[in-house]
C-alpha cells in the first residue's frame, strides 16, 4: 500500500481530524506499506513542526524498525516527476505527489492511503489509471 504525507502526519497527531481514521486502518492491515525519500522529508518537517523535534524522532525511528519501505528513487525518475509537476501545475504537484505517482506506475497498482482527497482524486498513474484511496471512504466529518 503507497503511503502519502498525510496519512503519516494523522497518525503521529492525535490532534488531526484524521487521526482516529488512519489509526484503526492501519490496526486492520497487515500489509506492507511503501512511501518514498520525499514523502518522509515532508511527513518529517510537518510532524517536527506541528509536534516537536520528540515526535519527529519518534517517526524517523518507526520508519527505521519497518514502518514503511522506502522505494528508492534514482535520477532516472527526474524527468517523469518533472513531467508530472508541470501536468498538474495548476493543483499544484509537489515533489512527494509526484513521486508517489513513479510508485504507482512501478508497482502497477494506485492503492494509497492519503488524507489528501482532492489531489489523489485527479492525479492519474500511467496516464490513465485513477487511485483508490484506502482512506478516503472512511473520511472524518469536518
Amino acid at each position: 500500500m503507497i503511503a502519502d504525507t498525510g496519512f503519516w502526519v494523522a497518525l503521529f497527531n492525535a490532534g488531526d481530524r484524521w487521526h482516529q481514521t488512519a489509526s484503526r486502518w492501519l490496526s486492520g492491515y497487515d500489509g506492507r506499506l511503501i512511501c518514498t525519500w520525499p514523502v518522509l522529508t515532508e511527513a518529517s518537517h510537518l510532524i517536527g513542526a506541528y509536534l516537536g523535534p520528540a515526535k519527529a524522532r519518534r517517526f524517523v525511528a518507526a520508519i527505521q524498525q519497518g514502518a514503511s519501505e522506502i522505494f528508492p528513487l534514482g535520477q532516472g525518475e527526474l524527468a517523469r516527476i518533472t513531467r508530472l509537476m508541470k501536468q498538474y501545475q495548476d493543483l499544484p504537484m509537489d515533489l512527494a505527489d509526484a513521486s508517489l505517482v513513479v510508485v504507482a506506475e512501478s508497482l502497477g497498482h494506485g492503492r494509497i492511503v492519503s488524507t489528501d482527497e482532492r489531489d489523489f482524486r485527479t492525479y492519474r498513474w500511467n496516464r490513465y489509471q485513477p487511485f483508490e484511496n484506502l482512506l478516503a471512504p472512511l473520511s472524518p466529518p469536518f
